[in-house]
């Protein structure tokens, strides 16, 4: 909708509003490019103080000299387009937008005190609204109807002051439309969702702390697809839910901006059958930059469709998968740190190209799973694939677990598999054939692989000890001339060792050393390339021949 511009930026407004921050990963940007665009702009947020109408609120009733604004008892009732500036309480009624013209209607809190049987702010009808909290100011909306502010129109909320809702019966926000939070201090409380906008809720700025019994924040429009998504682009966001703690209907993006979100209580708690989600979408769920920490009952991360990280620092704790798609997760840069979880990262396909990942998983810490194919066939579909960044995981059954193929092109991993159990459960698992063409691999388990190690490509070393060794045993690979081609030191009992780089060259024999100390350039996870020799040599492999494990 087009709005009528009023001629003067007030320096207090222009100062909290913000852009959508879409400066980050390509990823975030160009979901939000492809979704209904936000109806907040910085023209919302222009007008002549002059034409500002004063409505004082006096408990039982209002004062103003406004003819655009009606009081009827304890119901206060705006009638046109405007800015409109409110102070005082009002004990036991509501404020009330219903502009059926043009133009956006703002309404400047400064002071006030709302408690509602039905909506403490409720619009009815308008072009746009605009909440404003004036600097320095605490305001409070408390309501025991669908939401303390409930709105058929585009709404936002902007400025510095604080706004505290609570919802007693439903929701504390409940936006039909589209919701944009880009300024304030918000804290909002409610039995079922605590901030729901159907089109999309979007969040450039500010402070926003969300308890809810339902879902935190929530957009679920079901009829559009260019609807339905939240966005976080700058700002921090505090989320507490039983539910999923931030749901989207189509997508979840995060552009920017610090988001902790609690769901289901925590990781302690062991999922049941209401959705517990950290982050989840309906379509995508993408995270080009920001700060964000899941401590999740069900997924951290979730989507029914893919996953995409391209930026931002992420940390999940989670009872069940740290991240989870349906269809295919993508890291390509910045950091995924799943501390806790039953399987770490899962997906059809799971395609590590870049950034840091680590995860540790009670079950598998990366799986592609098919769920059209049983758990020991072969799916043409399944895979992981690894061609870049750091990847460093440790599963309580298998490291990098595929029901395809597994192919490593590049990059530095680390994997660990089972310390207890051998035979199925391995460091490295695929179903399908295993491809090793680039990059840096360690892997270790009571069977570091359960799968044959390829015949060409880049050259790999494979080593079973004949009895378990301890977690901490520092595993040296040299040349039989006496020059470390690397040293590890997992955390984990192990019986079995692969390792490959592009030192290693088929057909070669290498001497395996333990004890010592690790030396050389730390890679992560244990593992150190070049260094200086030292424990005692145990046994020689040859390149490209395999010790123990593997599948006929």
């Amino acid at each position: 909708m087009r709005k009528i511009v009023p001629a003067v930026l007030t320096a207090t407004a222009l100062a909290t509003w913000a852009a959508p921050a879409l400066a980050a990963g390509p990823a975030a940007s160009a979901a939000l490019a492809a979704n209904q665009a936000s109806h907040d702009s910085a023209a919302d947020h222009v007008w002549n103080e002059s034409d500002v109408a004063t409505v004082t609120l006096t408990g039982s009733g209002a004062t103003t000299t406004s003819p655009n604004v009606t009081v009827n008892s304890g119901t206060v009732t705006i009638t046109a387009a405007g800015t409109y500036r409110f102070t005082g309480t009002l004990t036991s009624g509501q404020i009330v937008v219903n502009s059926t013209g043009t133009g956006i209607v703002r309404l400047i809190l400064n002071g006030v005190t709302v408690t509602a049987a039905a909506d403490a702010l409720n619009v009815i009808a308008a072009d746009e609204v605009l909440v404003f909290l004036q600097a320095g100011s605490t305001n409070r909306l408390t309501s025991g109807g669908d939401g303390a502010i409930a709105s058929a129109a585009d709404l936002t909320i902007a400025g510095t002051g604080t706004l505290n809702l609570t919802g007693t019966a439903n929701d504390a926000v409940n936006v039909k439309d589209g919701l944009v939070i880009a300024g304030g201090t918000i804290t909002a409380t409610a039995p079922d969702d605590a901030i729901r906008g159907q089109d999309y809720v979007i969040v450039t700025g500010g402070t926003t702390t969300a308890t809810a019994g339902g879902d935190g924040l929530k957009s679920d429009n079901e009829e559009d697809a260019t609807r339905g998504y939240v966005a976080i682009t700058a700002g921090t966001v505090n989320v507490t839910a039983t539910g999923d703690a931030i749901t989207g209907q189509t997508d979840v993006i995060v552009a920017g901006g610090t988001i902790t979100a609690r769901a289901g209580g925590g990781s302690t708690v062991t999922p049941g059958e209401t959705s517990a989600k950290g982050l989840k979408a309906g379509a995508l769920l993408v995270i080009s930059d920001g700060r964000t920490t899941v401590d999740a009952s069900d997924d951290g991360l979730h989507s029914d469709a893919a996953v995409t990280v391209d930026g931002g620092t992420t940390t999940v704790a989670t009872a069940d998968d740290g991240v989870h798609a349906e269809t295919t997760v993508t890291i390509s840069a910045g950091t995924v740190n799943v501390t806790k979880s039953y399987e770490g990262v899962e997906g059809l396909k799971v395609y590590l190209s870049g950034g840091n990942v680590s995860a540790t998983a009670s079950d598998d810490a990366v799986n592609a799973s098919d769920p059209t194919t049983g758990e020991m066939q072969n799916s043409p579909n399944a895979l992981i694939s690894v061609t870049g960044g750091t990847v460093v995981v440790s599963g309580g059954t298998d490291g990098l677990d595929s029901n395809g193929a597994l192919t490593i092109g590049g990059g530095t991993v680390v994997v660990t598999g089972s310390a207890t159990r051998g035979g199925g459960e391995g460091g490295l698992d695929a179903n399908g054939a295993v491809s090793i063409t680039g990059g840096t691999l360690i892997s270790s388990g009571i069977s570091a692989t359960t799968s044959t190690l390829p015949a060409s490509g880049q050259g790999w070393v494979s080593v079973t000890f004949s009895t378990n060794q301890a977690a901490g045993t520092v595993v040296h690979l040299a040349t039989i001339s006496g020059t470390q081609i690397a040293s590890y030191q997992p955390t984990k009992a192990f019986r079995g060792v692969v390792f490959s780089s592009n030192q290693i060259s088929r057909g070669t024999t290498y001497a395996i050393r333990t004890g010592g100390t690790v030396s050389g350039t730390a890679v992560g996870g244990g593992l150190y390339v070049g260094g200086t020799l030292s424990g005692t040599q145990v046994t020689t492999v040859t390149a490209g021949t395999q010790s123990g494990g593997g599948r006929p």
